[in-house]
């Protein structure tokens, strides 16, 4: 048996080297989503001449080089249009709206852009 103690010390001794697979955590990736449009139609896409035409003079009118933001508020709510040039047009057309409740917590921005429209005699 003495000859097999060496054999057997080596199978022992590379045993030990295995290596083991160690599965990786998978990361996901950010899928971006989309938010909807469906109720904006009287904001996106248009221009800051419409957009006074449907809400009154804006509370708050910010120009950043050829970026425009236009601010209207409700009793019920504020809403932000960022105006960007586009090849298109001649002038900044609505890209983006942001709406929150005038506490700051979150609206629904078709809700706003409603709110807006309801609005009458000003705020």
């Amino acid at each position: 048996m003495k000859p097999f103690a060496p054999a057997a010390l080596l199978l022992l001794t590379l045993g030990g080297c295995a290596t083991t697979s160690v599965p990786r955590p998978t990361v996901s990736r950010a899928i971006p989503v989309a938010l909807p449009t469906l109720g904006l139609e009287a904001v996106m896409g248009q221009n800051a001449a419409h957009l006074t035409q449907t809400f009154g003079q804006p509370d708050a009118d910010v120009r950043e080089g050829t970026a425009r933001k236009l601010q209207f508020s409700s009793a019920i709510c504020i809403l932000d249009a960022y105006l960007y040039p586009s090849n298109g047009h001649a002038e900044p057309r609505v890209t983006w709206v942001d709406a929150r409740q005038r506490d700051g917590s979150s609206i629904d921005r078709a809700s706003c852009v409603a709110a807006l429209n309801r609005r009458t005699g000003g705020k």
